[in-house]
């Protein structure tokens, strides 16, 4: 099997997060790869990924960091592969690594997530893969139907919870 997506987190403690997106591509039965390497410590590591990215069939990189969070944006600079970012909480409520983010030079983008939005940057890599996959694309219609139902279940359950004041 060769990987689609490639799933990059700062360390292994990123893991908690991260796996979160490494569920939903293995849910949508997407081949994928997890590594953890680091902009500031791994710095050649990153290098060589980045530029072999597509070069080894990686269509979407998915890049979690936190604090400083250069990570997805060093990564974005040296590959023609989009990059999502996923902010990690790991000081300063996340803001610190959502800002390091978003805040990039015009022609580096890096797609960002909410902060710990790994579920989310798994989400987005599987529709990022559906706009030339029309597979794909259905089973991501499915997903997001059934987003719906949940709510449409857990509003009939809400209708059955009553109080004295309450009109619904």
């Amino acid at each position: 099997m060769t990987p689609k997506v490639s799933i990059i987190m700062g360390s292994t403690s990123d893991l908690p997060v991260m796996e979160k997106a490494a569920q939903v591509l293995n849910d949508f039965c997407i081949p994928f790869e997890m590594n953890a390497l680091s902009a500031h410590r791994t710095p050649a590591e990153v290098e060589v990924f980045a530029r072999g990215a597509q070069e080894r069939g990686i269509e979407v990189i998915i890049a979690g960091a936190g604090m400083a969070a250069h990570l997805p944006g060093v990564i974005a600079a040296m590959t023609p592969v989009p990059v999502i970012g996923v902010p990690i909480k790991s000081s300063l409520d996340g803001m610190d690594a959502l800002l390091a983010m978003v805040q990039m030079p015009p022609g580096i983008p890096v797609a960002t997530v909410a902060i710990n939005g790994a579920m989310n940057a798994g989400i987005l890599a599987v529709q990022m893969l559906a706009v030339g996959d029309g597979e794909l694309k259905t089973k991501v219609g499915v997903f997001k139907e059934n987003l719906k139902a949940k709510i449409v279940k857990a509003n009939e359950e809400l209708a059955q919870v009553k109080y004295e004041y309450k009109t619904n």
